[in-house]
């Protein structure tokens, strides 16, 4: 029987999908205990992450060895070896994805983050990891930088699947949606069938109240510490403002009526940063249809014991939502400074989580070759 507080969200529209990957993980049995105990129903990584996992080499050292042996590059072995871990873990969620009808069961794999700015080499390894990897129930993840944008629509135009991550603006996110619509438009007009296409947009919350409430404590005001807290919440409802406006378009309605599915948005960075906060703060408060949101297990596992009522905490909120937005602004607190920093610092934080990723496995891979 599932718990009484994740089967909550999922009745409200919410899927649960697990913010963490390792072979431990798959090989101990958790992840398919937590598909049937706490209703995950899909799997997201970033290069933290899998930098997190290749730290326990004891689990990866039959891989390791492998890829020494065949004198892989570093770059070669890491794809190799993360994408074992997706294929095992989306062979494990392919049941979740058949009685879905696609919706759920699915499990991300980022390109190197070292290519966000660059277009053409993102649409390369894209395509690289959808070919390799070769399961319907797979989503590429594509950075929603300038560069990425143009990746993502040619990417889901060849009928890719595309989790686009890294989005904490509203602005960035309006053309991250034109971009999804766009790259669906090519793919039908060139044949493709659209209900095989799937898309989420990871819209990332906490990070945003670290950064705001920084700027409120400097500032010390009553009136500004009164605001701590709100700002992550108020983006991210307008975000979701914003995804319906665009479901009740004639541009969108013509493509589902062809076939295509929502690009649903998905709640990423949901941990509290800080711990004066609930600690389902962001799942909680982010209770909508037609979304998902992707937890770190401690955060899973406080849902689990914790959750809320998982009633709608969204939809009517808006114009509360605008007066926080503008109340932080005549503060001095510059809204499109602060996304373009968080924007930049996440591409920053992937790319040296990849780096450490690497110099990591190039050290296992001489050890091995030496044996």
């Amino acid at each position: 029987m599932s718990n009484v507080h994740t089967q909550a969200l999922a009745d409200a529209g919410v899927s649960i999908w697990l913010d963490d990957l390792s072979r431990s993980r798959l090989t101990s049995g958790s992840l398919e205990s937590l598909v049937r105990d706490v209703n995950v129903t899909g799997v997201t990584t970033n290069p933290a992450i899998f930098a997190s996992a290749l730290s326990d080499s004891e689990s990866y050292a039959e891989d390791i060895a492998e890829q020494a042996a065949k004198k892989a590059s570093v770059d070669d072995a890491v794809v190799a070896i993360t994408s074992k871990d997706v294929a095992q873990a989306a062979d494990l969620l392919r049941p979740v994805y058949d009685a879905s009808n696609g919706v759920d069961g699915r499990v991300s794999i980022e390109v190197d983050p070292r290519h966000a700015f660059d277009t053409q080499a993102t649409i390369d390894q894209a395509v690289e990891l959808w070919e390799s990897l070769d399961r319907p129930n797979v989503m590429i993840k594509i950075p929603a930088t300038d560069e990425g944008l143009p990746a993502i629509t040619e990417c889901l135009a060849r009928g890719i699947s595309v989790n686009v991550t890294l989005i904490f603006g509203l602005q960035r996110y309006r053309e991250v949606l034109s971009a999804f619509l766009r790259g669906l438009e090519k793919a039908r007009d060139t044949g493709l069938d659209l209900s095989g296409i799937h898309s989420v947009a990871s819209f990332f919350v906490s990070r945003l109240d670290t950064e705001v409430d920084t700027r409120l404590e400097a500032i010390g005001t009553p009136e500004a510490l009164a605001l701590r807290g709100k700002a992550a919440l108020a983006n991210a409802r307008l975000a979701y403002e914003i995804f319906r406006e665009v479901s009740l378009t004639q541009r969108w309605k013509t493509l589902a009526a062809q076939g295509a599915h929502p690009q649903r948005p998905l709640w990423a960075s949901t941990g509290v940063k800080n711990p004066a906060y609930p600690d389902t703060l962001y799942v909680d408060e982010l209770v909508a249809p037609q979304t998902v949101t992707t937890l770190p297990e401690a955060t899973l596992n406080a849902v689990a014991d914790h959750g809320g009522d998982a009633q709608d905490t969204v939809n009517g909120t808006y114009r509360e939502q605008d007066t926080i937005l503008d109340q932080l602004s005549e503060l001095g607190i510059n809204y499109n400074e602060v996304i373009a920093k968080l924007e930049s610092e996440g591409v920053q934080k992937f790319v040296d989580a990849w780096k450490d990723l690497l110099t990591q496995l190039e050290a296992e891979l001489a050890s091995a070759s030496a044996r």
